[in-house]
């Protein structure tokens, strides 16, 4: 079977670097994949060619364009009960940044996580480093700010490594706090004109704030993301979830393998985990390895230590 590509960008996107795609596909569908210029030649049986086209169009959505198709964006196809749900991924557009660069999942689990938050109250994402779990949450943020379906955004996350006593760091609470929530920052900036941000800080519409200073208030009509969750300790988990208020949603990230809190503490994360399961309103993903979206060595140095903790 030949499968014509629009243009030499497309087929390069396809091919990958050093057309290592194709064997990948070679060597999981048992069809040999030839690229002649811009044609795709698939050689092989019925069946085999058949699924084989199958992984080629649900990327067509990449290739198309001349994005360059990447080690996982392969294997969320190949691993994918139905490449039909990768197209509807692809389809499911969240946003475009200012440079109008298309934000969507990159894996069926990412897709989850975002179909979470958008029919839950509060949501839970736990996974390794680079699975998108923060930056998803607060493009989802933005969002729901710029559509009026909340009032204000608030972003919080426990200052571990400052004891929560951030008095002896230069500067006002803005800029104390600030270090420590540059992921959510990094989305902010995707998708807001830098100028208005400080003027939304000002206003009180984004909110930045430690994880201490949450106490005693009830959140209505906001949307809070709470980040690296896994150095709450359980009563301050507790006491975070009870503040939420009417119209108002929650989504609560973090990696239950990077626990910067001392080794007799409990994980507010892992007990609420436990606690939590089963209670309506509340969704739990957990996103793998499989989900690392940066460099392809980051997925595997993601796989390697979580094979040597379950040796351990």
């Amino acid at each position: 079977m030949v499968v014509p590509l629009p243009d030499r960008a497309s087929a390069m996107a396809l091919a990958g670097a050093g057309e290592a795609n194709l064997r990948q596909l070679t060597q999981t569908t048992g069809v040999q994949v030839v690229l002649r210029g811009q044609e795709l030649h698939l050689i092989g049986a019925e069946p085999q060619v058949s699924r084989c086209l199958q992984v080629v169009d649900a990327l067509a959505h990449l290739w198309g364009r001349g994005q360059p198709v990447t080690a996982a964006d392969l294997h969320t196809v190949l691993s994918a009960p139905n490449p039909e749900l990768v197209v509807q991924m692809h389809r499911d557009i969240l946003a475009r940044t200012r440079r109008g660069e298309e934000i969507c999942a990159r894996t069926l689990g990412q897709w989850q996580y975002i179909q979470a938050i958008r029919t839950h109250e509060i949501t839970f994402g736990i996974g390794p480093a680079g699975t998108g779990k923060t930056y998803l949450a607060a493009v989802l943020a933005v969002q729901a700010l710029q559509h009026q379906q909340c009032e204000r955004l608030i972003l919080t996350r426990p200052a571990v490594e400052a004891g929560e006593k951030l008095g002896f760091l230069p500067g006002d609470l803005q800029q104390k706090i600030n270090p420590y929530l540059r992921p959510l920052y990094d989305a902010l900036y995707d998708l807001l004109d830098p100028v208005k941000i400080p003027q939304l800080l000002e206003r009180g519409v984004i909110e930045v704030a430690p994880l201490a200073y949450m106490r005693g208030r009830t959140l209505n009509r906001a949307f809070i993301i709470l980040d690296e969750a896994q150095n709450t300790t359980p009563g301050q988990m507790k006491m975070l979830l009870t503040r939420l208020g009417f119209g108002s949603r929650m989504v609560i990230t973090g990696d239950t393998t990077q626990v910067d809190l001392e080794r007799r503490q409990d994980s507010g994360l892992t007990v609420a985990a436990q606690v939590l399961q089963g209670v309506a309103g509340i969704a739990f993903c957990h996103l793998t390895a499989a989900d690392v979206v940066r460099h392809p060595l980051v997925q595997r140095i993601v796989s390697a230590y979580e094979r040597y903790e379950q040796r351990g």
